[in-house]
């Protein structure tokens, strides 16, 4: 192949390996209605489970802590590609919606980590994801089929779909984190002495990450009261900070992820077969792709925040130094990752007369 298209293409999948899954707002990302916290949720939903559940949500037998698993055996396999493949499959139960909803979910991980789920085609470990009785799912990969229930009505949701999933990746919920007792105070009194385990702290590896409240994985502040308004969880030193959020993984839970399953600086095996790209073409020639084209501009301005604009340093032949610089303001960002500027859509809209 022309080294020039290799090159187009490969361009073309580092943007979209770095594209944002649908923003809240969208169809395809279902957040929990009302002022209501991911555990207050599933352990709604969870109430009559025929599971015997640790921790409102994770299914025994807990044997492994994937985030302290001798010989990596319950964590899940990287390929060839040196990405996180983790099979799965989908019950027929689920609608059309709840399918966008929970493959949504899964982008983020897709977009931010090297994990990838990927329909199972004949892997012997794979989750197989289910229409059960409650929001739960086992610790880590177990081997086998091993199931993550999202219950139809209850568990379809954004933040409970990836909170699942990070269980099934290894991931124990934040409190319980070896040092939690700094950040969090635990209120017994308000704690069932049947449900008290579900307060213990692990033997957790932290990935020399602090502690996080915003974390996708954090309990409520009312997880498992005996009285209606009485908090179980209690933030130190400010109580008022907020935990058991709804939305979205947060910084700390994808820099974990990546930590976990090494996959820090995991577009770098596409950036060098871009750099190899750029050995066959020569440095000389790689000129050209700065060249000015004929271009339809639709009337908009020059949109430094467009996802189709390429980083300071893109192509440099030395680390550090610019190849492209904003005027008249030189510390103007560009080169984002987020996802689509507004002008992006707008000239979209413009092209196709929508």
């Amino acid at each position: 192949m022309d080294p020039r298209a290799s090159l187009s293409i490969l361009l073309l999948l580092v943007g979209i390996s770095l594209a944002k899954p649908v923003r809240p707002g969208s169809p395809a990302f279902l957040s929990i209605p009302g002022n209501v916290d991911i555990t207050t949720k599933f352990l709604e939903t969870n109430k009559g489970s025929s599971e015997h559940l640790m921790e409102g949500d994770l299914v025994f037998p807990k044997t492994k802590n994937a985030l302290y698993c001798l010989n990596n055996n319950c964590f899940w396999n990287k390929n060839t590609s040196n990405l996180v493949e983790v099979p799965y499959i989908l019950s027929s139960e689920y609608s059309s919606t709840d399918i966008s909803v929970i493959q949504n979910a899964m982008s983020t991980f897709h977009n931010k980590t090297c994990i990838r789920f990927v329909p199972r085609l004949n892997q012997t470990d794979y989750i197989s994801i289910e229409n059960k009785d409650g929001c739960y799912s086992y610790l880590g990969r177990i081997g086998g089929k091993q199931v993550v229930s999202l219950k139809r009505t209850g568990c379809v949701y954004h933040g409970i779909i990836q909170h699942e999933l990070n269980h099934a990746l290894g991931f124990y919920h934040e409190h319980t984190r070896s040092d939690r007792d700094k950040y969090v105070k635990i209120n017994w009194e308000y704690i069932p002495t049947d449900k008290a385990s579900n307060f213990q702290i692990q033997k957790t590896n932290n990935q020399n990450t602090t502690y996080d409240y915003s974390s996708v994985m954090h309990y409520g502040k009312t997880a498992f009261t005996t009285q209606a308004g009485k908090n179980t969880i209690t933030p130190i030193p400010d109580a008022t900070v907020t935990i058991g959020q709804r939305q979205d993984m947060s910084k700390l839970d994808i820099l974990r992820i990546n930590e976990l399953y090494g996959c820090v600086g995991w577009t770098n095996s596409l950036l060098r077969q871009i750099s190899d790209c750029q050995d066959q073409l020569g440095e000389h020639d790689m000129s050209y792709i700065f060249q000015k084209q004929n271009t339809n501009n639709q009337d908009t301005p020059y949109d430094y925040g467009s996802i189709m604009h390429y980083g300071r340093t893109a192509f440099s032949i030395q680390p550090g130094l610019e190849t492209i610089t904003p005027i008249p303001d030189g510390t103007l960002e560009i080169g984002q990752m987020q996802g689509m500027s507004d002008t992006d859509i707008l000239r979209i809209n413009k092209l196709y007369g929508c």
